[in-house]
């Protein structure tokens, strides 16, 4: 079922017609009556049921809005010129809206590609562009979206997981602009049979379910002390490698090896400890 372009009467000139006729019809009615004339009253009878059919074939269409026309049951075409239009009175006309719209999910627990169970929620953005398919190849085209949406989501949260364990992997928490993309490709393939274009869709709340997300939180400061004290020990290493280049090259103190692996221990204590250091100054001996 595809949408189908169908022509329509512009409604002013049509409704202004349709007056001057109805003028015609009681000035027959009337003039029949009088000089008791029945072809004339007859005319004018059939006249006036003609024009109170025909009145039925008045609609409206807003700004951005489709009107889906039917005939007992078939589709015969969409009229989307707005303002008041005049088609055939045994068309139905079914108003489908081609407004921007978004909503926003519930919060769903998933779990995650790793088994953990999280929290998430998403905004989609979406509108209608083919008004036959959403009227007709779907029973209710806004509850369709919201729900083949919602699973959408749920298919892609167990596609990834929640934090980035390694460098390169794409995880939800770190690569927002890639699970948007991902999502929205997930939810338009969904919803491509019921003719609606999903514009964006975002992550719009994501969290560790409850249960964990204690334990999940000491995990992230776990990963990020390492994180921490690993860049720390690189600088550590690379300043005392400095220290000892420096010293040979200006001739500064000639160290043997025991005394320069002591130096390169006080050195490590001090450039990585948590807390500063308290020197202990040898002022030498009496013996």
């Amino acid at each position: 079922m595809k949408e189908q372009s169908k022509q329509s009467l512009p409604g002013i000139p049509t409704l202004l017609a349709a007056i001057a006729l109805s003028a015609a019809t009681l000035w027959l009615l009337v003039g029949g009556i009088q000089q008791e004339d029945p072809v004339r009253t007859i005319a004018a009878i059939v006249l006036g049921v003609l024009l109170t059919v025909g009145l039925g074939g008045f609609f409206m269409v807003e700004p951005n809005q489709a009107a889906v026309l039917s005939l007992f049951g078939k589709y015969v075409g969409t009229v989307k010129e707005q303002g008041l239009r005049w088609n055939n009175p045994f068309f139905a006309a079914k108003k489908v809206s081609l407004r921007v719209r978004n909503f926003e999910s519930g919060k769903l627990k998933v779990n995650d590609l790793d088994g953990s169970p999280i929290e998430i929620g998403a905004v989609v953005v979406w509108q209608v562009v083919d008004s036959a398919e959403a009227v007709y190849n779907v029973d209710d085209y806004e509850s369709f979206v919201h729900i083949q949406s919602e699973a959408a989501l749920r298919a892609m949260a167990t596609s990834y997981p929640y934090d980035q364990h390694e460098d390169g992997k794409i995880s939800l928490r770190s690569h927002a602009a890639e699970i948007a993309k991902h999502l929205t490709e997930e939810i338009q393939e969904r919803l491509a049979q019921a003719g609606v274009h999903v514009i964006e869709a975002r992550i719009s709340h994501l969290a560790y379910a409850p249960e964990i997300a204690q334990a999940m939180l000491q995990r992230q400061q776990a990963s990020a002390i390492i994180a921490a004290r690993t860049r720390i020990v690189e600088g550590a290493v690379s300043m005392v490698e400095m220290a000892l280049e420096q010293l040979s090259a200006r001739n500064v103190v000639e160290l043997d090896p025991e005394r320069r692996a002591h130096m390169v221990s006080n050195l490590l204590v001090v450039l990585c400890g948590e807390r500063g250091t308290q020197p202990v100054v040898n002022a030498g001996s009496l013996y």
